[in-house]
């Protein structure tokens, strides 16, 4: 075996043993009780359900330790990751802030948004912000609350497309990948460019950046990314043939939850391969994340169409009038479209000291047409999500955490 050929099995044993996790105990849990679980459990497969569960364990010094168990998991099989990629936009727009070094350049500047081609927005102010403007820190408040698309569409526009991938690869996450804005039908050349934009304090202008383009490919290894029989298509009109994702976004439950992690315990990773984020980052990410719609003021929601848990789909799915636990807190982004429910979420609950990473997807889309907006999502998807966020928190309520 020559130098090149070792050193590349050696790459794929490596990355390949990092995604071994426990198989037997999400799956024995969902077993016992069959009558939540037994429709999804009896189709794997056509559900696309993936689970990763991770306990934090810490020893008597305080230090922390990891254990995972899955149900499911392939990193390769796609799946459409939808807003769950709004994450790695957050942290990596706050990382982008602290790395330019520009004085005077913070989250809370204003960040004007400028356009350079007909396909292009501007924004020049935002009715949400105390002060009616647009900032990094209000784009983060709102993707974090609510899942706000175009909050993501500013920062990927801030970040830019080759930065945000040069940063998944940085970090390990190989089999991701993030090419576009969301819910603007951005694809292709187009999303390959971003605008021009500037940052204010005040009246000073302390920051321009020119438009960017960034001519790459970011090609992955993956399966399942031609799914059902047809779709509707822009002139919303039937097509009967398998819709193709393979061109768009990728964000693998494992690689999510990887960033959650190291986003929630920078402690448990060396210095180096910690983000790049100040004390205020880290509270201002925790703060949102964590914080029900209800209780923010700018921005202000309608709690009809915002209630409380609207956000928390592992433990809450999507019931209106679900009754939030006052022990649990829940960080957390989730995704949902194309019939795909995820979510990706850090569970503390301090008065019974627990806490454990619990990310996963299901989809549901019985009759294989795509972007027709009719999926099974309170029927199958959302009560899974509930069930199994549940299903895990009371697990871990009875499991003896060692100190």
């Amino acid at each position: 075996m020559n130098k090149t050929i070792f050193a590349l099995f050696l790459m794929i044993s490596l990355h390949s043993s990092a995604q071994k996790t426990d198989t037997v105990l999400i799956e024995k849990l969902m077993n016992q009780h069959a009558e939540l679980f037994s429709g999804v459990l009896n189709h794997p497969q056509k559900n696309q359900i993936q689970v990763l569960y991770t306990q934090v364990n810490r020893d008597s010094k305080n230090k922390i330790s990891f254990k995972s168990y899955s149900y499911n998991l392939n990193n390769h099989r796609y799946f459409y990751p939808a807003s769950t990629v709004k994450l790695a936009a957050v942290i990596f727009a706050l990382e982008k802030i602290n790395e330019l070094k520009v004085k005077g350049l913070s989250a809370s500047s204003t960040m004007i948004t400028d356009s350079a081609r007909s396909s292009q927005t501007k924004v020049l102010v935002d009715t949400t912000a105390k002060n009616g403007l647009p900032s990094v820190e209000q784009y983060i408040k709102k993707i974090l609350l609510t899942s706000d698309n175009d909050a993501f569409n500013r920062l990927f526009e801030f970040i830019g497309r080759a930065e945000i991938n040069s940063k998944l690869k940085k970090y390990g996450y190989h089999d991701s990948r993030i090419l576009n804005r969301l819910a603007i039908g951005d694809s292709g050349e187009p999303a390959k460019h971003t605008n021009p934009i500037r940052f204010y304090n005040g009246e000073q202008l302390i920051y321009t950046q020119a438009p960017q383009y960034d001519p790459k490919e970011y090609p992955l290894k993956l399966s399942n990314t031609v799914m059902g029989v047809g779709y509707i298509d822009s002139a919303e009109k039937i097509v009967n043939k398998p819709f193709d994702l393979s061109n768009k976004n990728a964000f693998s439950i494992s690689d999510q939850q990887a960033m959650m992690k190291k986003l929630i315990h920078p402690e448990a990773f060396p210095t180096k391969e910690r983000f790049n984020l100040t004390p205020a980052d880290y509270q201002l990410i925790y703060t949102y994340m964590s914080k029900l719609p209800t209780e923010s003021d700018y921005p202000a929601y309608d709690p009809k169409e915002f209630w409380p848990a609207y956000a928390k789909m592992l433990y809450y799915g999507r019931e209106k009038d679900a009754v939030v636990n006052p022990d649990l807190k829940i960080f957390n982004k989730y995704g949902d479209s194309y019939g795909f429910i995820i979510d990706n979420a850090y569970f503390k609950d301090s008065n019974h000291k627990i806490e454990f990473f619990l990310t996963a997807v299901i989809q549901s889309n019985e009759d294989g047409i795509y972007n027709d907006g009719k999926y099974e999502y309170t029927t199958v998807c959302y009560p899974f999500m509930k069930n199994i966020g549940k299903l895990i928190y009371n697990y871990e309520l009875e499991r003896k955490h060692k100190k």
